[in-house]
């Protein structure tokens, strides 16, 4: 597990479907003290912006804890050089403070009752299909999306992608038995929390219907999908928000139709990246509709006519796009829509964000806003210049 339990940080934030008006998620409240001999005397120092690709971080495998032994790794190579040669236990005391700041107490006590929950579940679920909870590639995913994923470059990807609009990949990708197994557990599933009078977690505030699919013995399974076949494409296309240092999800299905879920608003994902891939069944309607990327300052602003962008549902197709890409989902206006969702999220990137109040690199706004200035500059510059040009003249 790392910094974000798979199941728990799971709220989107809804925007307003009329104007994209909404409110950002509030960031955590950081404790009002911390113990002195934490970080000391390392408690003013930052971390860095960008990794330190040279440096080769300590083993952190016999660690346990509320995080895995990988968000360690991949955070160490951010830390301020004076602390990369340091003994590991400060280097892990200075990073658990950082993680602490970042998941406050009161959380953790919710992520405590939810591991409760999850293995009261695992102790009693009986799967229906026992090969969905190891990872099977061949019988998960079509022969073009693992050939492209072994093959690992930029154009090996785009080779089996269409990219509508920018940051937004779509490719088939699942198997269509997978497809059916997958559908059928979840339904067995729920058929079994009916029947226990047990109470099921729904995958976020937004969605009524759907079940998070870590809870019932799946979350081994989605690891390896994430780390070892959306990773991969991630650190190619989404680098400048943690695409290669994803490493925890929250994965679950959501249900459209009649006496299901209907549409769902216009918001942004808690993720970094988000996989969206159709599992069936068949409808009709259910658009998902895109209206370009912002960060949590921007979230609200104007929709620009090129970033507007419908995609249709395929059942095997997958969507890939930037977790704060604003989206919704029309209307499922007949028949069964059950798509999987997985939210792919870097602690890395989470806790450097902390530190940049803008981001050109990938809010469209925010890039908007630096061409203005820059333009005013320049505008700026030719006054000033033609103004003393006129002076040395007289």
């Amino acid at each position: 597990m790392a910094v974000d339990d798979p199941a728990e940080r799971r709220d989107e934030v809804q925007v307003a479907m009329e104007n994209g008006n909404g409110v950002p998620r509030p960031q955590p409240s950081r404790p009002a003290s911390r113990p002195a001999a934490a970080t000391a005397p390392y408690a003013d120092r930052r971390l860095r912006l960008n990794p330190n690709a040279e440096h080769k971080p300590q083993d952190y495998s016999d660690v346990r804890g509320e995080y895995a032994p990988a968000v360690y790794s991949a955070l160490e190579r951010h830390l301020p050089p004076s602390l990369l040669d340091a003994d590991r236990d400060v280097k892990l005391r200075f990073m658990r403070d950082i993680l602490a700041r970042y998941w406050p107490q009161g959380e953790r006590n919710k992520v405590q009752r939810h591991k409760e929950y999850r293995q009261r579940i695992l102790h009693l679920y009986k799967p229906l299909h026992e090969e969905l909870y190891n990872m099977h590639p061949s019988a998960f995913f079509l022969p073009t999306f693992l050939e492209a994923v072994r093959n690992n470059t930029e154009e090996s990807f785009r080779s089996i992608m269409t990219e509508p609009v920018p940051g937004v990949y779509s490719f088939a990708m699942l198997q269509p038995p997978f497809c059916e197994m997958l559908l059928e557990e979840v339904e067995n599933f729920e058929k079994w929390v009916h029947a226990m009078k047990f109470k099921i977690m729904r995958p976020n505030t937004m969605n009524k219907y759907g079940a998070v699919l870590d809870d019932f013995g799946l979350e081994a399974m989605l690891n390896q999908f994430m780390e070892h076949f959306i990773a991969p494409i991630s650190k190619v296309f989404y680098p400048e928000v943690g695409g290669g240092t994803l490493d925890s999800h929250h994965a679950f299905v959501v249900e459209y139709g009649k006496d299901r879920d209907v549409e769902l608003g216009f918001h942004v994902d808690d993720s970094e990246v988000t996989l969206n891939v159709c599992l069936g069944k068949q409808f009709s309607g259910g658009e998902l509709y895109f209206r370009g990327i912002r960060c949590e300052n921007h979230v609200n602003s104007d929709t620009q006519h090129e970033e507007m962008y419908d995609y249709t549902h395929i059942p095997g197709r997958a969507v890939l796009h930037h977790g704060r890409h604003r989206h919704g989902a029309r209307a499922t206006s007949s028949g069964l829509r059950i798509n999987l969702l997985l939210w792919c999220r870097s602690s890395v990137f989470r806790e450097m964000k902390k530190y940049q109040k803008d981001f050109p690199s990938w809010c469209s706004e925010c890039q908007r806003e630096n061409m203005e200035k820059q333009s005013q500059c320049v505008k700026a510059t030719k006054m000033a210049f033609l103004r003393g040009a006129g002076g040395a003249t007289i």
